[in-house]
């Protein structure tokens, strides 16, 4: 059976197991309870009620937390001629359909790979590297656009990816331990609707059967489900 240190087991002794928190009630508690010497991110973790083994029960999207995600994203866009000139001037860290090479050679150093239509026959070799690190665009998550700068300005602006695990279970992190209430407040609601908006036609029964919110080090929170139903 896993042993939890003091500060954990005093964090979460300011949490009641038994009760299901209003999401402002169970964020106050993750920032009181957070005790680690860095700033800690706030994750959320949702259980739904959906079978992923079928393809019409996937539940995946994307949302732009208002907030921001509280981390410098590096994006890379590999795009040629005018669109590479848009990525610039939106902020891209990196720009160039050069940067295929330098993939191949085991360069990885950004966190967000978007490309237009056009460059992803050349990427397409590039799956085995990029697929299992989860940095392969795709239109589904909008990182396979024509429309770079926007792309890369919603990134920049915090815009996360989710998809749902094999249990059946999605996470996302929603910001650091250091932002005000109000701001995780804000980028809670917002993933909460959009994992709302992402139900699956054939799912059946609750949808949103739990939910919980906690810091990097500390315990979870659990938090009513009913608005979600």
């Amino acid at each position: 059976m896993r042993q939890h240190g003091k500060k954990y087991n005093a964090a979460a002794s300011k949490r009641d197991i038994a009760v299901r928190y209003q999401p402002k009630q169970a964020i106050d508690l993750v920032k009181s309870a957070a005790f680690a010497r860095f700033d800690e991110t706030v994750e959320v973790a949702v259980r739904l009620g959906v079978d992923p083994r079928h393809a019409d029960q996937v539940v995946r999207g994307t949302v732009v937390l208002p907030a921001g995600t509280g981390k410098t994203v590096r994006v890379l866009v590999i795009a040629a001629g005018e669109k590479a000139r848009e990525a610039e001037t939106a902020g891209a860290d990196y720009v160039g359909t050069e940067f295929i090479q330098k993939i191949k050679d085991n360069w990885l150093d950004f966190d967000v790979l978007i490309a237009t239509p056009d460059q992803m026959g050349q990427l397409g070799a590039l799956g085995r590297v990029l697929g299992p690190r989860g940095l392969m665009p795709n239109p589904k998550a909008g990182t396979v656009t024509f429309d770079v700068a926007r792309a890369v300005r919603e990134v920049k602006a915090g815009k996360i990816e989710f998809r749902v695990d094999k249990s059946g279970n999605v996470h996302a992190a929603i910001g650091k331990v250091s932002f005000p209430a109000e701001a995780l407040e804000t980028n809670f609601t917002a993933f909460m609707d959009q994992i709302v908006r992402a139900k699956p036609a054939a799912a059946k029964g609750v949808y949103v059967r739990t939910v919980a919110i906690s810091s990097t080090m500390g315990p979870g929170v659990a938090i009513d489900t009913t608005p979600y139903r």
